[in-house]
């Protein structure tokens, strides 16, 4: 494991968002595209894991999510957030929060 310093972890920028849809990518079996919001804007991502978890799973879930990763295309989509996950093996389990909290609300 490697250590970080308080200020290498304080330039991640994540934040509570909600899943609003997602869509199956042709060929794909283990990950989807999906549309987050973040209250004041939305971003497609590329969600892993699909294989463990059917679409109405997933759509309405809120989920926290790196949002000052730099965007990667994956399987020719732009995605523009990292959803975070315990890993399990390989299946995610999405971190939330369990209370109603506004939508990109900073983590810290």
């Amino acid at each position: 494991m490697t250590l970080i310093t308080y200020d290498d972890f304080a330039k991640l920028d994540m934040r509570v968002a909600k899943v609003i849809s997602v869509e199956e990518i042709p060929g794909k079996s283990k990950i989807i595209k999906g549309t987050i919001d973040l209250g004041d804007e939305k971003r497609d991502v590329i969600i892993g894991g699909a294989q463990y978890y059917k679409s109405e799973e997933l759509v309405g879930r809120t989920v926290i999510a790196l949002v000052n990763l730099e965007p990667r295309k994956i399987a020719g989509i732009e995605s523009g957030a990292m959803l975070l996950a315990a890993d399990s093996n390989d299946k995610p389990f999405w971190l939330t929060v369990t209370e109603d909290v506004p939508l990109g609300t900073g983590i810290k």
